[in-house]
């Protein structure tokens, strides 16, 4: 069969995308071309199809109806930040914090390693929105792929098929992704973005954050670029709703680096007295937020997924009973451990009966004494969104939600409070872009070094990051009525090293006061850092935290903020000339507020 019959079944008749295929087919010389439809039969013959080859195992229906085990190879279980490549026309334009090369030189690189990269193997073409097909605020891309792994993931984490591929016949704009994965060779692993063309290239890789191009991909990398350009934001930002016994409903975006309790707090659960008073909590997103200006001069935001990709260590019934609830239903699971008992999964922190007879991440015979974890630390689940039971009755709305408050986040042992409020959006974008994680031992074998994250975006920002910034202060013009902006940090220890807020749900209770001042309807004291509560202001009924301690954690330390200080000024002269001079004047007033 020559290549052009290859396409008889790709229902279009956009020159642009027959053109795109063609090139992609003639490169890659794949046996066969299956067009993805959207139907619910397809993927369950694809799925028996990847069970056979052992690409996907069936878990036991009866405890996991519907869920698929995969195991990717042993050097292939993470992103890979260091080869993530921005393709702007300059390496200025993508900045001191992305990886860079020359577009056409990475073109010439990847056309050889894509060379007959699919022979022997069917090529998949995935039509995807991100959010609703049809929502003023969706995004259309398609994937090229040789993984059923993907085909299947990108049916929970997107919205595929027909009716996808005719909002993108209509609307003419779109994404290109080709992924390959070639012979998995990490050292000629490549995710790279072509922001100025809106296409993405990946190859040499089989783990879900490398090859799910709509995700951090196009969700983040190309989609803050095409949010630069077109008025718009793509934010690393959970969406959480939050409804008070009174009824009122505000919606809030929140933003934290890694290992900060993002997945746990956009799936909070009220503590028992704010139950029983009627608070209510609802997910709307636990990973990317888009927001746009609305018809009200408000910020109003989607979450342009359909699924959760979640670490799966450390999820269990007491952690975040609202993701792992998800995981029952239609989920996939990547690079945990098998019970081989009962067909089911493990991993490190689900419960305390780990397998007596099971398989690790790798397919290894494991017991408990094996001294090794079952599961790879960075190990995950894809689940519907749906199959949360804190799943916001907005999730389907196609123009979003009203956002009453954007907060920021870190893990600081002792520098940043429990909560404050910027005193203006230019300070809150200011205190965004300070943002910052002091490292444990776990991570880095050195405790207390500052890695700075700015709104949580540093791997994921598609251009300069100074830029970045001027786009976020350039949204206050763009909107009548932007958010008030908060920062917090649940982390604080004392002198023995343990965490002195009791974090999880009764988060909660910062949240409330946060939403108090977002209404006017409580006081905040005015410090060298902004605006922060008394700490009788924050409800601490029924919580295992006594005054004196919350006090403790509502104080500014001046001496470790003069240190940080000296910390932003070396991350800004990184950042370069293109840092806005406004950011530059905040950190200028608050060394002046510490030296008073």
């Amino acid at each position: 069969m020559n290549n052009k019959d290859l396409l008889n079944n790709i229902p279009t008749t956009n020159d642009e995308i027959l053109a795109w295929l063609k090139q992609v087919v003639e490169l890659t010389n794949p046996d066969e071309v299956v067009w993805i439809t959207g139907e619910e039969q397809q993927l369950e013959d694809l799925r028996k199809e990847a069970c056979g080859t052992g690409e996907l195992i069936k878990l036991n229906d009866e405890k996991l109806e519907g869920c698929y085990l995969h195991r990717s190879d042993k050097n292939d279980v993470a992103r890979v930040e260091g080869r993530t490549f921005i393709c702007t026309e300059t390496e200025e334009e993508a900045g001191p914090t992305n990886n860079w090369m020359d577009p056409a030189k990475m073109r010439e690189k990847l056309k050889t390693l894509y060379k007959d990269s699919m022979k022997g193997r069917t090529m998949y073409v995935i039509p995807f929105s991100m959010g609703l097909v049809d929502s003023p605020s969706a995004k259309y891309g398609i994937e090229v792929t040789d993984s059923i792994y993907v085909v299947v993931n990108m049916a929970i984490m997107t919205r595929i098929g027909n009716e996808v591929m005719k909002a993108i016949e209509e609307k003419g704009e779109f994404t290109k992704g080709l992924h390959a994965k070639a012979d998995l060779n990490a050292e000629e692993r490549y995710i790279v973005h072509f922001p100025q063309d809106n296409e993405i290239m990946s190859i040499n890789s089989g783990y879900g954050g490398n090859v799910l191009l709509g995700k951090k991909c196009l969700a983040l990398r190309i989609a803050s670029y095409l949010g630069k350009a077109q008025g718009w934001m793509a934010e690393h930002m959970l969406i959480l709703g939050v409804k008070n016994p009174e009824g009122r409903q505000d919606y809030i975006a929140a933003a934290f680096p890694s290992a900060c309790g993002k997945t746990n707090l956009a799936m909070l659960i009220p503590p028992e007295g704010y139950k029983k008073d009627g608070w209510e909590v609802t997910c709307i997103g636990d990973d990317i937020a888009w927001i746009r200006v609305g018809e009200d001069g408000r910020l109003w935001a989607i979450n342009p997924e359909n699924g959760f990709f979640g670490v799966a260590p450390g999820t269990s019934e007491k952690s975040n009973p609202n993701a792992l609830a998800s995981t029952k239903k239609n989920a996939i699971f990547t690079n945990v451990g098998l019970n081989l008992d009962d067909n089911t999964v493990w991993w490190e922190k689900l419960d305390k009966n780990p397998p007596k007879n099971g398989l690790d991440w790798m397919g290894q015979p494991w017991t408990p004494e094996s001294g090794t974890n079952m599961a790879h630390p960075n190990s995950r689940f894809t689940a519907y969104a749906k199959n949360c039971p804190c799943i916001s009755p907005a999730f389907d709305k196609p123009e979003g939600v009203p956002l009453s408050a954007i907060v920021f986040g870190g893990r600081r042992a002792k520098t940043a409070p429990l909560v404050y409020q910027s005193r203006d959006w230019k300070h809150g974008v200011f205190v965004g872009s300070i943002m910052a994680s002091e490292t444990t031992a776990a991570i880095m074998g050195q405790v207390g070094v500052v890695r700075r994250d700015p709104m949580a975006m540093l791997p994921f920002c598609g251009y300069h990051m100074g830029d970045y910034w001027q786009h976020w202060l350039d949204m206050e013009n763009l909107a009548g009525d932007v958010p008030e902006i908060f920062n917090v940090n649940w982390f604080r220890v004392d002198d023995n090293g343990d965490f002195i807020w009791p974090g999880f749900g009764d988060n909660l209770r910062v949240i409330e006061w946060i939403l108090k001042r977002v209404h006017g309807e409580i006081e905040a004291k005015d410090t060298a850092i902004g605006y922060m509560p008394e700490a009788q202001d924050i409800n601490i009924d029924d919580c295992d935290i006594s005054l004196e301690a919350l006090e403790s954690i509502l104080k500014v330390e001046d001496n470790y903020w003069k240190e940080d200080v000296a910390s932003i000024k070396e991350f800004y002269d990184k950042i370069g000339d293109r840092t806005p001079k406004e950011l530059r004047e905040e950190l200028e007033k608050l060394e002046n507020s510490l030296n008073l």
